[in-house]
């Protein structure tokens, strides 16, 4: 039987290498070209200029399939969602990173949704 510390010690040190990441995060909240943001974020431990990292580490951990591309065959509905774009640079789980991220429809806006707060959550659309 294995020491009952054991299990524990090995759960953090998979989490923490599991969640390795340093990223730079770049928001155009009205689309680009135009003024953008830019923060750094690091994961395990979560730091960075990003304003929320221990909470955009956890997105990225839940959803790290929100970095990759909606696939070309993907049928997507036609929602549009607003102008925000996002790219996201660097490496995660020990692989390069170049992501762009917009709402133009149905399948970007779950995507991008997926990774807040490591993306802003844009503002209600809709009528005033």
């Amino acid at each position: 039987m294995a020491a009952p510390f054991l299990a524990p010690l090995a759960a953090l040190l998979l989490a923490g290498s599991a969640g390795t990441a340093n990223l730079t995060v770049t928001y155009w909240p009205k689309g680009a070209p135009g003024p953008s943001t830019r923060w750094t974020l690091r994961c395990g431990p979560a730091g960075g200029t990003h304003p929320h990292p221990a909470a955009a580490c956890a997105a990225l951990a839940r959803h790290p399939e929100a970095l990759k591309p909606v696939p070309p065959q993907a049928v997507c509905s036609l929602v549009y969602g607003g102008p925000q774009v996002a790219r996201v640079r660097g490496r995660y789980r020990g692989r390069a990173v170049d992501a762009k991220l917009n709402r133009e429809n149905g399948c970007e806006v779950a995507r991008w949704s997926a990774l807040v707060p490591l993306v802003p959550k844009p503002p209600p659309t809709g009528p005033e």
